[in-house]
Parts: C-alpha cells; sequence; structure tokens
C-alpha cells in the first residue's frame, strides 16, 4: 500500500477522534456577567444575564442568617478570612433565596464577587471547575449548589469533600461555597441510622458520611415562620409592589390561602402574594 494511501485513512480516523473529544472551551469572560451555572458534556461556565432575585430587605424571619451569611460573604469579597456555608432547615423559608440576595447585596456594595451554580449531579466533575476558577485569581466565587442531599449508595459526596478541604492542592483561596438542603448532615436520617446497625464498624461507616457537614464552617438553620412572621412577608411584598389592599382583607385571605395549603413559610406567602396580584391585575 502506499504512503498515500495508508496516510488518508489515518487522517480521516484523527479527524474522528477530534470531534469525539472536542477541545477544552475557552476561558470564560469572568468580568461579561456577575453569575454564571456550570454545565458539563461539554464543560462550560455559561453565563447568566439576570439572576432571578429578591431584595434582601423582603426576606422576613430569617434575620439572624441574613446577617451572618452577608457580614461572611462581605468578608470574603474584600480577600479577608471567611467560612463555607451550609444553610439547612425547613423547605420555603428561603435559602436559596437568601444566597442569591445576599449576593446581589455584595455587588451592590461595589465588591466584585461572582456566583457560580453547580447542579448536584455535577458534584463529579467540581475539580475541572475549581480548575477554571483558580487560574482567576484576581476574581472572588461563591460557588452555589442548591438542594444538596446524597442518598445510601450517592458516591458525589466525596467530590464535594475536595471542595470543602481541597486535598493536597487545597481549595483555591477565591473560591467559597454555600449550599443549601433540607437536612443538617445532608442525608436522611433513616440512612444514618441504617449505617449503624449493618455496617462492621457502625461508628466509623456513619462518622464518613456525617463528617461532611461538619466541614461547613457555618450552620444556618432555618424553621417554620410564624403566623406575624408570614403576614409580614405579605405586606413587605404590597408595599414593594405597590398594592393597596385593605388589612382585614389581606390578614383574612392570608391565612385563608395558608390553612388550604396546609403550611407557613416564605414560600407560601410569595404564592399567595402571586396569586393576589394578579387578581388585581399587576404583573410581579
Amino acid at each position: 500500500m502506499s504512503d498515500a494511501a495508508s496516510a488518508d485513512p489515518l487522517a480521516r480516523i484523527a479527524a474522528a477522534l477530534e470531534r469525539m473529544s472536542p477541545p477544552p472551551a475557552p476561558a470564560p469572560d469572568f468580568a461579561g456577567a456577575d453569575a454564571f451555572i456550570w454545565h458539563v458534556g461539554p464543560d462550560r461556565l455559561e453565563p447568566v444575564p439576570q439572576v432571578a432575585r429578591v431584595d434582601l430587605a423582603l426576606l422576613h424571619g430569617i434575620d439572624r442568617a441574613r446577617d451572618i451569611l452577608l457580614a461572611n460573604t462581605v468578608q470574603f469579597a474584600r480577600g479577608h478570612g471567611a467560612n463555607n456555608a451550609l444553610l439547612w432547615g425547613a423547605r420555603g423559608m428561603g435559602k436559596s433565596s437568601l444566597v442569591k440576595a445576599v449576593h446581589g447585596a455584595v455587588r451592590a456594595q461595589g465588591l466584585a464577587c461572582t456566583l457560580v451554580e453547580v447542579q448536584r449531579e455535577d458534584l463529579p466533575s467540581v475539580g475541572r471547575l475549581l480548575n477554571h476558577l483558580r487560574a482567576a485569581p484576581a476574581q472572588r466565587f461563591v460557588l452555589f449548589c442548591d438542594d444538596l442531599s446524597f442518598s445510601h449508595d450517592d458516591q458525589h459526596y466525596k467530590s464535594l469533600k475536595a471542595v470543602l478541604d481541597g486535598g493536597i492542592e487545597g481549595r483555591p483561596g477565591n473560591v467559597i461555597l454555600y449550599a443549601t438542603s433540607n437536612r443538617r448532615h445532608l442525608m436522611p436520617r433513616d440512612m444514618i441510622e441504617n449505617e449503624r446497625s449493618s455496617a462492621i464498624s457502625p461508628s466509623e461507616a456513619v462518622e464518613e458520611k456525617v463528617s461532611l457537614s461538619d466541614r461547613f464552617g457555618l450552620w444556618l438553620g432555618f424553621h417554620p415562620c410564624t403566623q406575624d412572621e408570614y403576614l409580614a412577608m405579605i405586606d413587605g411584598y404590597c408595599a414593594a409592589w405597590g398594592l393597596d389592599v385593605p388589612a382585614d382583607r389581606l390578614r383574612a385571605e392570608a391565612i385563608e390561602w395558608q390553612a388550604t395549603r396546609g403550611a407557613r413559610s416564605g414560600r407560601v406567602a410569595w404564592q399567595f402574594f402571586c396569586d393576589l396580584a394578579g387578581r388585581m391585575g399587576r404583573a410581579v
């Protein structure tokens, strides 16, 4: 076979391999947006034109968590010491809303801080994400993982340890992690009890998983709100959007709404307000 004939199949094979394994995506322009979403297949940081957030002043009933997380984020944005934070507790009480609102408040103070959201199922790729962020040392990044939890056969938590403690390479100094979860230890209680009952060394089996939550320097608990806090949330939304509703009517309808839902939370308050605004012909 001639050299030209043999070279042609090799060229086609090389081209096919190039298509199967595309070159790494170029480094993102972090100055082009204040928030990004991490995607895999292929790896890329996609800019978010506008973050879906509410104003920090509209988050009622979580004052202590708000103040602590805001102070921690300001410290981090200024290049000072700061902790990773786990926001855990009752559903619908503003955990993810607080992270986004705090990010907006810090940016409003003129401090450079970029929010990067990573999905739980993409945690195995987090090492590659950290390499992108490490390559931009002048930037400060809040890595955000929403609704974080693990099942009994889930090994993703091992990838998360690389973000929290960093191994021998260390977590980049310009990266901090905020995660939200309904569970304080990031896994269901029956899973912890099962580990204790079935493992050869029960204490070691439990510690291996529970220790993950211990790696967060800040634990911020969110608990069900009182009726007064629930009504204050709705009052705040009405004031912010300029809805003028008689107080007695607003209170009665709000209480009826939460009774039909069987729950009382910030999410329920927002859902009632959206319904109210719609009935009054207002966009939100």
